[in-house]
């Protein structure tokens, strides 16, 4: 029997279906932040936030520079650009679904 190697799926939709991964990307929307104070932000391990800073990084959602011993991470976020992508049909199909709705309820006063 042949046994296939199952790559982790490195895209941006999968760093990003883990909630404290999108916290993280929160964080750092005002700005850098070194490694020490995201995982300061988190009730969890420092090498749990740094497994999913790797995660982050490996899908192109961060960018990493290094300062003396820091390590300062920056959101990147054309990164994010393959699920903007994605989302746009959503958007429209809401905007279409609330543009009938306001119609419905205007029509339904008289």
């Amino acid at each position: 029997m042949v046994t296939e190697q199952i790559l982790p799926d490195r895209s941006a939709f999968s760093a990003i279906a883990d909630p404290t991964r999108r916290a993280i990307l929160d964080c750092l929307q005002d700005g850098e932040l070194c490694a020490g104070d995201i995982a300061e932000r988190f009730p969890v391990s420092r090498p749990a936030i740094a497994r999913h800073i790797k995660v982050l990084r490996s899908a192109g959602l961060l960018n990493e520079r290094r300062q003396a011993q820091k390590r300062i991470y920056a959101l990147r976020p054309e990164g994010l650009r393959d699920v903007d992508r994605w989302l746009q049909t959503y958007r429209q199909f809401w905007a279409t679904r609330l543009i009938d709705l306001k119609a419905f309820v205007e029509n339904s006063d008289e």
